[in-house]
């Protein structure tokens, strides 16, 4: 299988330069173990709670199992969260950087008595599958350019069919190795069926795991869209409680992300519903069953991937950013909208609406027009991302971009 360079893999070391215990978080099969035992120094231990007999020495005994530990990386920690607060007495009493490195597949933050009890002890950091500038070796200068009010081109466009390939095929270096569509697309349907057996079990008490692959792909059909828990849930028989709360798992886990809706006191008419968006476009791809023939014989079948597609890729390129950006989506009630808002720390906006054509109008920049007049002086740019190769000004601040752009 090929290697590809991690960009994220600086964040990692300065944390492990400087903070007690660092934690690489993200999907399975998103390469973690990978990335920890490349970092990590020669005389730390190496222990996976996905062996069995580790697991159970973990669950026993934890404070058994790390006392004498003086560096170690744990993977999967998920699984023996009654690992933590023993990890947090023991780097306590030694107070050395770079004591534990810990990989997660779920989001331990959400975890309040993780948060409590490792408060100011630890850095997460999150790792997501290949962003395309790991997978072409080239570092991106994009989300650096657009706050700095630079105007990003594509220096190697990826269009039409090479684009919809891009998308498809997703961003799992497991899935990458595969040869054919095909084999992509079963290596992620198996994916999931893995997570649902094994790893929800982890992070939460479901009384109806056999409904989780279907609630999952319920909501693959409403990806890029404003969520409705009750919509969603009712074909399966759950009440929007109920799906609320396994959906939150699937976000746990790092298969799908909330996205909330941008808002400012000046302006009363936003909704405040948020979006739902999938992690990867492959994945997102092999629950709805739709392949590159099937694009081609329908090209709105596209649209809801190619947002998922970006918004990921602007995602992977935020974790390794020295920025700390926010990501939300912007929705009057007249319906105008953004599909994508990034606030920066100094809450400058830039706003990015994806569109799947060749070709963009100006009535595609309506939703980008009333951001700009919302966020005054805040506004820096909003870009139309599209499946062509040149820049093209329609107004100030405001550009159609190559969607290429991203990894250019």
């Amino acid at each position: 299988m090929a290697t590809y360079p991690r960009f994220v893999a600086n964040r990692v070391k300065e944390a492990l330069s400087d903070t007690r215990v660092v934690l690489i978080a993200g999907p399975r099969q998103a390469g973690k173990t990978t990335l920890a035992q490349t970092l990590a120094s020669r005389e730390m231990e190496f222990l996976t709670l996905d062996n069995a007999t580790t697991l159970s020495a973990a669950k026993e005994d934890p404070v058994g199992f790390i006392r004498g530990v003086k560096r170690a990386i744990i993977d999967e920690i998920q699984r023996a969260p009654e690992l933590l607060l023993v990890i947090k007495e023991s780097v306590d009493s030694d107070k050395r950087p770079g004591r534990f490195l810990l990989t997660g597949s779920a989001n331990l933050m959400t975890l309040p008595r993780v948060a409590d009890s490792l408060a100011g002890r630890m850095e997460a950091v999150r790792l997501f599958p290949l962003a395309q500038s790991e997978i072409r070796g080239k570092p991106s200068s994009f989300l650096g350019d657009v706050f700095n009010g630079t105007t990003p081109s594509a220096s190697a466009p990826v269009l039409g069919d090479d684009l919809i390939k891009a998308v498809i095929a997703g961003s799992y270096p497991e899935a990458l190795a595969r040869r054919t569509q095909a084999r992509r697309q079963r290596w992620y349907l198996d994916y999931i069926e893995a997570i649902v057996q094994r790893d929800v079990r982890d992070v939460a008490q479901i009384e109806q795991i056999q409904l989780m692959p279907r609630l999952l792909r319920a909501l693959a059909h409403h990806s890029g869209q404003l969520i409705n828990y009750s919509g969603i849930g009712a074909p399966l028989g759950m009440n929007h409680v109920t799906t609320q709360k396994y959906t939150g798992i699937f976000e746990q886990l790092f298969l799908i992300r909330t996205l909330q809706p941008w808002y400012t006191n000046e302006l009363k008419r936003l909704t405040k519903t948020p979006k739902i968006h999938f992690l990867d476009s492959g994945l997102l791809a092999a629950l709805r069953d739709i392949s590159i023939e099937r694009i081609l014989a329908n090209r709105r079948l596209l649209g809801p991937l190619l947002e998922t597609f970006v918004f990921t890729e602007l995602l992977k390129l935020a974790s390794w950013s020295d920025q700390r950006l926010e990501f939300s989506h912007f929705r009057d009630k007249e319906g105008s909208e953004v599909d994508i808002v990034i606030q920066d720390s100094r809450e400058r906006i830039v706003g990015i609406e994806v569109k799947s054509a060749a070709t963009v109008t100006s009535a595609d920049f309506a939703g980008l027009r009333k951001l700009a007049e919302a966020s005054k002086k805040q506004f820096v740019l909003g870009l139309v991302l599209y499946d062509h190769n040149t820049v093209v000004p329609f107004g100030e601040r405001l550009f159609a971009v190559p969607i290429s752009a991203l990894w250019s």
